[in-house]
Order: C-alpha cells, then sequence, then structure tokens
C-alpha cells in the first residue's frame, strides 16, 4: 500500500476525533509519507519512533495494536500471569500504559500498572516480584521529547529475546488495522502505589560493602524524569549531602530546562554544573529519563570531567573486583564495549561473555547462567551497567548508589574518580574509547546507511593506519566464546590494539561507529584516535 493510500484511509476512519482528522488534513506531503509509507516497526525489544497520528508514528492507535499482538502472543502461548506496566515523563505515556492495560484487560489478562512514573529498573524488578509472564515499559529512554517507545520484557525480567521477538512480531502484524481494537476498564487492573519503592530500595542497600561515613558532597538530577521519584530519597537516608537540581526535578515532558535528555552529551551536565559550582560539590551525577543510564562529572584538580560510559563501567568493575575479591563468576560485556573492561575482568581470573549491543542480550544470559556461574557485573559503553541481577536490565539507581560509595570512600583517602581511574589505566594501559553517531534521519537517511553498512561489509576496511586482524559480519549470527550471537547488521574490524564497529542504531536514525585503542599513554591515544576517525569520515563521504 502506498503512503498516500494508507493515509487516506486513516482519513477515513470514522473512529477518529474532530481533532485528529484536522491534524492529518493539516500535514505537509513530506509528513505524510515520513508518517505512512510503512508500519511503524516492532524491533527485537519493542518499538520506538516519533509521537504524532499515522502508521509509522507512535499514538494510541499503535500502542493499542501492539498490546493486542502481545495479548494474542501470550494467550496462544498460555502466559497468563498478568503484565507489569509502567512508564516516564514523556508525552502520552501514562495514558499509552493505561491504553495497553485496558487492552490486556478486555483479553482477560491481569496487569499490575504504577500509579505514577517509575524506573525501568524498578519495571524489570516488578515482573519478577510479581512473578508476571511480561512487562511493557513506555519510554524513549533518552531520546529526544518528540519520541515514545514501547519496550517488552519476559518472565525473567529481561526485554524479550530474539525468539520471543519474532513470535510477537508474527501476531502483531496479524492485525490488519489499528482501527477498532477492543478495551474494558475492569478488575483485571491493579495498581503499584509507592509502598513498592521500599521493596526494591532494600535490594539496592543491599549492595553496601563500606559503610564509610558519609563526607561525599553530590549533585543529583533525573533531567525531569522518573529517577528523580527514588534517587534523592534513597541518598539522603545513606548521609549523603544532596544538591538537586530543582528545575530538572519537575517531571516535564518537555524537558524544559535541560538541553538534552541523554547523558551521553555534554550539554546535558549544563545546569548540574552550574549547581556543582554553587555549592562547591564533588561529583554531579545524572540519569536519563526512564533511570537506566547514568551520567558522571566530577571535578578534578579544579577542573570538570565528564566520564564516559566505558570509563564509569570500569571504576565500578575494578572497584567491585578489589573490595568483594570473588574467586569466580562471569562479566557481561558488549561488542563495542572497551576491551579494558574484558581486561579487568580476565587479569582477575574472571569469565567474560560478550554479546550483542543492548542490555536485553546481557540479561538474557544472565538468567542462563543463573545458579551455574556467578553474576559479577554487567555494561555497555552507552551509560548502562547492571551491578546486581535482582533486576535484569540495565539499572541506573545501582549505579548511583555504587559510584557514590565509591567517590565517598575515595574522598575519604584524599583521591577522586579521576584518581582512581588514572590507577587503572597504569596498570592496563590507555583506552581511548570514543563513539561517533551520523544522524540520517527519514527514508533518504535510512538508504544512506544501508549503502554505508554495504560498502564496508563489501569492501573491506582499508586504512593506513589501522591493520586490520580480523573482521566480524554479525550479518547472520555467529558464536562468540561461549555464546551463541543472533543475527544484526554489525561489523567489527579488529587491529592488535582496537577496534572499529559500524551498527546502524535499533531505536534512532543514526549510524553509530565505535573507535577504541590501547596505548602506552594517553596522548598517543587520544591523537591516534582522531586520526581515525578523519580517516574514517573521508571514506563515509565518499560513499
Amino acid at each position: 500500500m502506498s503512503y498516500q493510500d494508507n493515509y487516506q484511509k486513516w482519513l477515513n476512519e470514522k473512529s477518529l476525533t474532530n481533532e485528529e482528522v484536522h491534524i492529518l488534513k493539516s500535514m505537509t506531503e513530506t509528513e505524510k509519507e515520513e508518517s505512512f509509507y510503512q508500519d511503524l516497526t516492532f524491533g527485537t525489544g519493542g518499538i520506538r519512533g516519533i509521537l504524532g497520528l499515522g502508521s509509522n508514528r507512535i499514538n494510541a492507535y499503535t500502542i493499542r495494536k501492539a498490546t493486542k499482538g502481545l495479548a494474542n502472543y501470550l494467550i496462544k502461548n498460555q502466559l497468563l500471569n498478568g503484565v507489569a506496566i509502567s512508564y516516564d515523563n514523556r508525552f502520552g505515556s501514562i495514558e499509552f500504559a493505561y491504553e495497553a492495560a485496558k487492552v490486556l484487560a478486555y483479553n482477560g489478562i491481569k496487569s499490575y500498572v504504577f500509579k505514577t512514573l517509575r524506573p525501568t529498573p524498578m519495571l524489570s524488578f516488578a515482573v519478577r516480584h510479581f512473578n508476571t509472564s511480561a512487562g511493557i515499559m513506555l519510554t524513549a529512554s533518552h531520546n529526544p521529547k518528540e519520541y515514545n517507545g514501547y519496550k517488552v520484557y519476559n518472565s525473567t525480567g529481561a526485554q524479550l529475546n530474539t525468539y520471543e521477538s519474532l513470535e510477537v512480531i508474527k501476531e502483531i502484524d496479524a492485525i490488519k488495522s489499528p482501527f477498532g481494537i477492543e478495551t474494558a476498564n475492569n478488575e483485571l487492573i491493579n495498581w503499584i502505589d509507592a509502598s513498592f519503592d521500599e521493596i526494591y530500595l532494600k535490594k539496592v542497600r543491599e549492595l553496601t560493602i563500606h559503610h564509610d561515613e558519609k563526607i561525599l558532597k553530590l549533585v543529583y538530577s533525573p533531567l525531569h524524569g522518573t529517577g528523580g521519584q527514588v534517587i534523592p530519597k534513597l541518598l539522603k537516608e545513606q548521609g549523603y549531602e544532596v544538591h538537586e537540581v530543582l528545575e530538572q526535578m519537575i517531571v516535564d515532558p518537555a524537558f524544559t530546562h535541560t538541553l538534552s535528555s541523554n547523558p551521553e552529551e555534554a550539554i546535558a551536565y549544563e545546569r548540574s554544573i552550574e549547581q556543582l559550582e554553587k555549592v562547591n560539590a564533588d561529583i554531579i551525577l545524572v540519569t536519563d529519563p526512564d533511570a537506566d543510564r547514568l551520567g558522571v562529572a566530577l571535578k578534578h584538580q579544579n577542573k570538570i570531567k565528564i566520564l564516559t560510559g566505558n570509563q564509569t563501567a570500569a571504576i565500578i568493575l575494578n572497584y567491585l573486583i578489589q573490595e568483594k575479591k570473588p574467586t569466580k563468576g562471569i562479566v557481561y560485556t558488549t561488542v563495542v564495549t572497551s576491551n579494558l573492561i574484558k581486561d579487568i575482568a580476565m587479569n582477575n581470573h574472571l569469565e567474560v561473555g560478550e554479546t550483542l549491543t543492548g542490555f536485553k542480550f546481557i540479561g538474557e544470559q544472565a538468567k542462563l547462567n543463573e545458579g551455574i556461574k556467578p553474576y559479577i557485573f554487567g555494561c555497555e559503553e552507552s551509560y548502562g551497567s547492571l551491578i546486581s541481577d535482582f533486576v535484569r536490565d540495565k539499572d541506573a539507581v545501582q549505579a548511583v548508589y555504587m559510584l557514590s560509595e565509591i567517590a565517598n570512600h575515595l574522598k575519604h583517602k584524599g583521591l577522586t574518580l579521576m584518581d582512581y581511574l588514572e590507577d587503572i589505566y597504569q596498570q592496563y594501559g590507555y583506552y581511548v574509547d570514543q563513539t561517533i553517531s551520523l544522524s540520517l534521519k527519514g527514508i533518504e537517511g535510512l538508504k544512506r546507511i544501508d549503502d554505508i553498512m554495504t560498502y564496508f561489509r563489501t569492501n573491506g576496511l582499508d586504512l593506513p593506519i589501522f591493520n586490520v586482524k580480523k573482521q566480524l559480519d554479525f550479518i547472520n549470527g555467529l558464536v562468540n566464546g561461549s555464546i551463541l550471537l543472533p543475527p544484526s547488521n554489525v561489523l567489527r574490524f579488529e587491529s592488535e590494539d582496537g577496534f572499529i564497529c559500524l551498527r546502524p542504531s535499533g531505536t534512532e536514525p543514526k549510524l553509530k561507529l565505535y573507535y577504541s585503542t590501547k596505548k602506552p599513554n594517553q596522548k598517543d591515544a587520544l591523537a591516534y584516535i582522531e586520526q581515525l576517525i578523519l580517516e574514517m569520515n573521508s571514506i563515509i563521504s565518499k560513499i
């Protein structure tokens, strides 16, 4: 069906409100094409897209369709223990959560819905706590305000595995229209109130290693999102001096008081840095809207330093190993995460499990190895980590709790996180890792991403300063150590001291390029990465 036909089908739909009809009629031709040229794709863990009317947009109709498909999958497979549902601060999140609950209710499926917005890791925990068959999280994570999304979890608390996703996709695709999907508001909809927080936070507090006196002064921001509901209270109860960025504590779908909702971007720290300077704090902790990612900044030698996700993960892992001294277990990382994580784990005689990008794969492996290989730590470069697998997704609440302990423990010794990181580099080598995201929006953007991936898949990588020792193409899946990796559109080129990896984002219109190297000193490592990026950009610009 052409986008014009699809558009007309929606315009003729009798169940649309007058306002919705007006919006459709006001669309430009470009808006029509972008909104209707395809159905919103349910990926390997859910859907994420721009808010608005149309089959390729997030709206009540596409949410109902996705939920009806999920309900059909659950019923067909006799997975009838209910569904936990949570949501973040985004436009439509609470309404979409309620729509999902009503679709489930009509289909005879119980739901447990948080009364107010709560972090993604709490949704993962709720699935396990209530022993439900599935979970739904309404969130677009760190995407801009125009986005929302719908993540689906299985009974283990991890996001749907690849096989489960394909089965749900089949059920959704079998639904020919997003209209006319029945809903009900009945006793099958159950509400989770704030008393549940303590059940979750009790598990977080069990992460404590050292009970040092709290002398750390920190600044915290949830960037208008869910972390503000639980994190400041948790830290203050532990005795930390917490200075909240008050204007960013407001639940706000427009993200009015932040330049970015993504802790990977330096502009997200602007207000927090102002607060740090004002109160002379030691450290900044920033969580993304659904509180599964943590950004860290600190004052070191009178300069503000923003840590990368790789650096934060290395600090946490090294601390866990040094202070807890595990003798066996497994550390999970991904194919685009710094090799420093591998080095730290293997140097301490721990096993390494390397998965595809996406914490769903780490959660899946944690479940598979439960009771066999002790879980030590899991992380990915994009600011996500998991310290204890009572949650099966990345958890910024846990990360905030542990980073605060680490920074506080170091302050007692007159040290900062940068000092600690320097010690790690002294032992393992100077790793520099950088991720470059090429934003390529719309239909033409998708085509360009495909052209770039096809070029490197066909021609390989020929850079004078990067001697390729191994090329890995994950498009048909492969065995990586003890882990069977499913097919994924990822290319990785490895040299003696690093890698270059190309991966189209599964959640944003971006091509991500990951660069990693290890050199004897930081200056050489930084210069080398800079040259790699220049040479890669030169090739890509000609494709």
